[in-house]
């Protein structure tokens, strides 16, 4: 976190027991409860769950842009510098997107119209949401491809999405997200649809805009090797809450929620491949399939699944409590650890 964050009192986004209700053919739904958690100006955190464990769902909730056919209601607090998101209107909650936080989808083609150049796509915001002219716009856009490490920004600016390669679609649906200079950026897994080569450079990239814009980053992922690259904090989701946060390396050297260690030890180790002696080892699998959301039991969501339960896992709902001998800013959701709660 950058020196003028910390003299900041208030945190750039703040979460408190959000709760997200919807509708289904089967009756109402809760997709995520008690979620909490802080982002700071200038700071990279992740959140890293299996596919269906809520991590879309809460960026969803965060932007509200579930629409209201499927939203039954909201409860909780999300706040951006201290203004609540509940209580504004929507033409005030318009202003945010894009302009406080902005989002990086998962794939690149889904956010790009396929029927306009991309240069135009870039101005469009800043037209809409920003008093440039459209020439001021132009060179700024210009300037956000250059800066995105392209070689040759006109000829992209002048590109159909289709004529680019999946690396270059990233890169300028990253550069849409900056057109509007927002102080958040929340990054969808945007990382998945990309060859290894492109994946680590578009992680350096969103390094590059931190360090250089001072840009916050929210990435959402499934995979650690992301986690450990790039973020400073994590919080690890499953069943729509959130299980374990903290620092990235306490998390991820110190995995406290048997969740997280599993997700871990489904990391493969190639320890064999270089020390002959070592001999093959098979993959740790998490056994079972993820929670019914729609028939939970008043015990703990990965009691199912999980390699060290007991019988009060069964009954016993567990709460978010700090960790010992840990900082207090790892937390965890387990009724088999110790310490205090939140």
């Amino acid at each position: 976190m950058n020196v003028q964050s910390a003299l900041n009192t208030e945190s750039l986004l703040k979460v408190e027991g959000l709760s997200t209700k919807i509708k289904t053919p089967e009756g109402v739904l809760t997709v995520l409860e008690d979620v909490n958690l802080t982002i700071e100006k200038g700071e990279i955190m992740a959140i890293v769950g299996e596919s269906g464990s809520g991590k879309s769902m809460m960026i969803n909730s965060i932007l509200q842009l579930l629409p209201k056919t499927l939203l039954e209601a909201y409860s909780g607090n999300i706040e951006v510098e201290g203004e609540n998101l509940f209580a504004i209107g929507e033409k005030k909650m318009q202003e945010i997107r894009g302009k406080k936080i902005s989002l990086v989808a998962q794939n690149a083609m889904t956010s790009l119209d396929p029927s306009y150049r991309v240069g135009k796509q870039i101005v469009e915001i800043m037209l809409e949401k920003t008093g440039l002219t459209k020439e001021q716009a132009k060179e700024k856009a210009l300037n956000l491809l250059e800066q995105m490490g392209i070689d040759d920004p006109k000829r992209i600016f002048q590109s159909y999405p289709h004529q680019l390669s999946g690396g270059l679609r990233q890169r300028v649906v990253i550069a849409m997200s900056l057109a509007c200079d927002p102080d958040l950026i929340i990054a969808d897994e945007p990382t998945s649809a990309l060859d290894p080569t492109v994946q680590l450079q578009v992680l350096d990239l969103f390094q590059t805009i931190n360090q250089q814009f001072g840009t916050a980053i929210l990435m959402i992922t499934h995979d650690f090797g992301v986690v450990a690259r790039i973020a400073e904090k994590v919080a690890v989701m499953y069943a729509g809450q959130i299980v374990e946060k903290g620092e990235t390396a306490d998390v991820i050297f110190n995995p406290t929620h048997p969740y997280t260690q599993s997700l871990i030890k489904c990391i493969p180790n190639l320890d064999w491949v270089f020390d002959k002696g070592a001999g093959k080892k098979p993959l740790w699998q998490i056994k079972g399939e993820p929670p019914n959301l729609m028939n939970l039991s008043q015990g703990c969501r990965f009691f199912n699944r999980c390699h060290v339960a007991k019988d009060i896992c069964q009954s016993t709902n567990p709460l978010l409590k700090t960790v010992k001998p840990y900082r207090n800013e790892h937390s965890v959701r387990c009724v088999l650890i110790g310490g205090g709660n939140e």
